[in-house]
């Protein structure tokens, strides 16, 4: 179980001021969950995943992973693949593995299952950018992570290369029931992949809805099914994606997550 319970979250502006930036944050992702985040631009999207993966302790609160602070175990995939560009495909996924002697076998067999087993010894300048994103995924997953942290990985693709790797994601997801945070800022694709979402306000940042999905896999955002949910979703709640909720409503009704 992912507890997070952040009381308070600031850092100083441009100016030097305290900008606060989470406050009363409370959300628990369950074992083997794929999680995603909503929130409107600048709400502390990035700021929440730095501090659930230990980059940045400077918070009051807490964070637990299975009843202890997230260590080991965690693995980041960013809005930029960050490769070593002097390294090769297959050499950027085992620079994260240490001394673990399983680890060269399973990043073949990752690079593999990417469709990109061909371009082991090519250096990421010769990658197309979705190729690129391919080889960020296998190094995410090659450590085995107990929980997995995104952070808008997908947001700069053309749609048929991130409906692409969004497949290739939820079936590896699938396979090794690894927990995700999924950060996104587009309502459909956090309905298309997540098990839950849960929206957050404008700063201070808090979750103003959670909401369960239980809309049949395999989905992607252009499922009829998923548009009908975002349309259900933003019709109660017109401003949720500007970190507003209706206060007197409780969540999505389950029949309302049915596939239709």
């Amino acid at each position: 179980m992912l507890e997070i319970d952040i009381a308070r979250k600031s850092y100083p502006d441009r100016g030097g001021q305290p900008h606060l930036a989470l406050e009363a944050l409370r959300m628990r992702v369950r074992p083997g969950e794929f999680a995603c985040v909503v929130g409107p631009s600048g709400c502390g999207k990035s700021t929440l995943l730095n501090l659930v993966g230990g980059l940045d302790a400077d918070f009051q609160g807490r964070i637990a992973l299975d009843g202890q602070p997230p260590a080991g175990g965690v693995g980041f995939m960013f809005q930029e693949p960050r490769l070593m560009p002097w390294l090769t495909v297959l050499d950027n996924v085992r620079l994260v593995l240490g001394d673990d002697p399983g680890g060269p076998e399973r990043a073949r067999q990752l690079l593999a299952a990417m469709e990109l087993g061909d371009v082991l010894d090519a250096f990421p300048g010769r990658l197309s950018g979705g190729m690129q994103r391919r080889v960020a995924l296998a190094r995410a997953f090659v450590i085995e992570p107990r929980l997995l942290l995104m952070d808008e990985p997908f947001v700069s693709l053309d749609a048929p290369t991130a409906d692409r790797l969004r497949t290739m994601l939820v079936e590896i997801w699938r396979e090794r029931q690894t927990t995700v945070l999924f950060v996104t800022h587009d309502l459909r694709e956090a309905l298309a992949l997540g098990d839950r979402v849960f929206f957050l306000s404008g700063a201070p940042a808090r979750v103003v809805l959670e909401l369960p999905v239980r809309l049949d896999r395999p989905r992607s955002p252009a499922n009829p099914a998923v548009q009908a949910l975002q349309q259900a979703v933003l019709e109660r709640h017109p401003e949720l994606l500007a970190g507003l909720a209706n206060a007197a409503d409780d969540a999505i009704e389950e029949t309302e997550l049915e596939q239709p």
